[in-house]
């Protein structure tokens, strides 16, 4: 049985915000199968729209391995709520959720709590060439995990700016050109919550490099002309969307003209008939492409069964001919995390997808501009801090 539910909400203020009183440690190699003693039902958390890229893959798995996974249920909320659900359930001596998929922000929140287990190097052996194997750009996010995650997906991501053509006709190609626009159009220029949108985070962590800050890597110390420019786009911009989902809507009904997005944000909404196709993209001056993945993180608490499950799901996951499926229909171009993964070994559904919705363009660019790493766990959740208080206060929703 696969179900997919939503978590309220409401689940994550059961909890105050904290590390777990006790912290579960992980099971020692040795003790943890090859296979479960029986089949176990996993129930895996996404609050990242990773199943959009994976859920195939997981699928598969549980076809081919009944004698790992006799079920799987899939549960989705927010990177913000999913602390308190797990911080809850372990306090609580009752690990519910027994794998989350998350982005680089839920990825920051659990490092942060403690409320992971580790599972590099412990128990390496069991993704034999895992570094190797990886996209160059891919392996150095994996790195922001700490070991206690592994990448399953990755793309470029963005800044990039999409934009209404038949209401924008000259886009803006500098930082100062979009604080000008944004400034002539006010409430027209949109970017969401970065805590909670892909594209939010993407816009907040490449304007350093844009607007040539002392040190990209360092948001309390190093991001003076950051915090300055924000500051001053932001007496435009009328409101920011608690997701990117949003803020989409906006651009295809016209409440904004322009809106932060990613490759993936870019292709996949005009798949979906969200966004109308004739949207278009640019970058500003200096751009450097700030790169994004998605992770496996093990909730403390599970058991060894479990472990074991989630170990060979995610050894699986990371095979080539299922990295393919992460081609999707362009959520999160290209997608793969792992070396040698092309399109032409995608699904017939995604490739017809991404020759019609993707851009020709999006090669060149990605050959042509540096890839910066997301900012690492700590200076991540600074970053969302400084943000809220000083930026998204009074004005999120």
């Amino acid at each position: 049985m696969r179900r997919v539910l939503l978590v309220p909400a409401l689940l994550a203020a059961m909890v105050a915000c904290g590390a777990p009183e006790e912290n579960t440690p992980a099971s020692a190699p040795s003790s943890v199968p090859d296979k479960p003693s029986q089949p176990v039902e996993l129930n895996i958390l996404d609050v990242a729209g990773n199943l959009q890229l994976t859920q195939g893959m997981i699928d598969e798995f549980a076809r081919e391995n009944p004698d790992v996974v006799s079920a799987v249920d899939y549960t989705k909320a927010t990177s913000p709520e999913m602390p308190g659900k797990l911080q809850a359930e372990q306090r609580g001596g009752n690990a519910q959720t027994h794998l989350v998929l998350t982005g680089t922000d839920g990825l920051a929140s659990v490092i942060e709590q403690e409320l992971v287990l580790e599972l590099l190097p412990t128990f390496a052996d069991r993704f034999p060439g895992l570094e190797e194997n990886y996209l160059p750009a891919a392996a150095a996010m994996h790195e922001l995990a700490q070991g206690q995650g592994v990448t399953i997906t990755f793309y470029p991501s963005g800044p990039l700016l999409e934009y209404d053509p038949r209401r924008v006709a000259d886009p803006p190609g500098t930082a100062q050109e979009l604080l000008d626009w944004a400034k002539a159009n006010p409430g027209k220029f949109q970017y969401a919550q970065p805590a909670n949108s892909g594209p939010g985070r993407t816009f907040l962590m490449g304007l350093p490099y844009i607007l040539g800050d002392e040190d990209p890597k360092d948001p309390e110390n190093g991001w003076d002309k950051t915090w300055q420019y924000l500051a001053e786009l932001g007496q435009y911009v009328d409101y920011y969307p608690s997701g990117t989902t949003d803020t989409m809507k906006n651009l295809a009904n016209g409440t904004a003209n322009i809106v932060a997005t990613t490759t993936g944000w870019d292709i996949n909404p005009r798949v979906l008939g969200t966004v109308p196709d004739r949207m278009e993209v640019t970058t500003l001056e200096g751009f450097h492409w700030v790169t994004d993945a998605h992770y496996a993180v093990v909730p403390r608490g599970v058991s060894e069964d479990v472990l074991s499950a989630n170990l060979a799901l995610i050894e699986w996951m990371l095979r080539p001919e299922q990295q393919a499926k992460a081609y999707d229909k362009g959520y999160f171009y290209p997608g793969p995390a792992v070396r040698d993964v092309t399109l032409d070994m995608a699904p017939a559904e995604s490739r017809e997808a991404i020759e019609r919705f993707g851009r020709p363009e999006y090669d060149q660019l990605i050959a042509d501009n540096p890839q910066e790493t997301s900012l690492p766990a700590q200076q991540q959740v600074a970053a969302f801090q400084r943000w809220d208080r000083e930026i998204g206060s009074g004005k999120t929703g």
